[in-house]
């Protein structure tokens, strides 16, 4: 299998594990432990760094730039199906449980109900699985496209 391949399932498998093990444990419902969701951006930038260094001795920067954005794009692909997934099918209620964990978040911080409220209406389009799941598939891309290009500067046959 090709590495680019090859690092495109490992980041999509690895990003999909991570994100099934938030929500099984139900760490998602924790207001201390939600922001453990976003080791995904450790996890993708890792594996960007490892694949790109094993792709260096015979790319350039632009080889090295299309490589990573290549892998956050076939990653993104089955980030997006399983977050698809795990909203739609395995946790129905989890749109449902983050927003009780953001009102009480809010609560906690001394907001207003009307401005509670607000909030949640104003995070309601974002609040379904297909939304949530293109967030994730686009971060991944830009979240490649700005690790591959930095990377590539040091990272790179010269």
């Amino acid at each position: 299998m090709h590495p680019t391949i090859r690092a495109g399932f490992l980041l999509g498998a690895s990003v999909a594990a991570w994100t099934l093990v938030m929500a099984t444990t139900g760490l998602y419902k924790h207001p201390t432990l939600f922001y453990l969701f976003w080791l995904v951006i450790p996890i993708q930038i890792g594996i960007l760094l490892w694949f790109l260094r094993l792709a260096a001795p015979t790319a350039g920067y632009g080889r090295q730039v299309w490589t990573g954005v290549s892998i956050s794009l076939l990653g993104s692909m089955l980030i997006f199906a399983n977050s698809y997934y795990l909203t739609a099918v395995q946790f129905p209620h989890y749109f449902q449980d983050l927003e009780a964990l953001g009102r009480q978040m809010m609560a906690a911080k001394g907001l207003s109900a009307d401005q509670i409220e607000a909030a949640v209406r104003a995070q309601a389009p974002m609040q379904t699985p297909r939304a949530a799941a293109m967030a994730g598939a686009i971060g991944t891309v830009v979240t490649g496209f700005f690790t591959s290009m930095i990377a590539a500067v040091w990272l790179r046959k010269k």
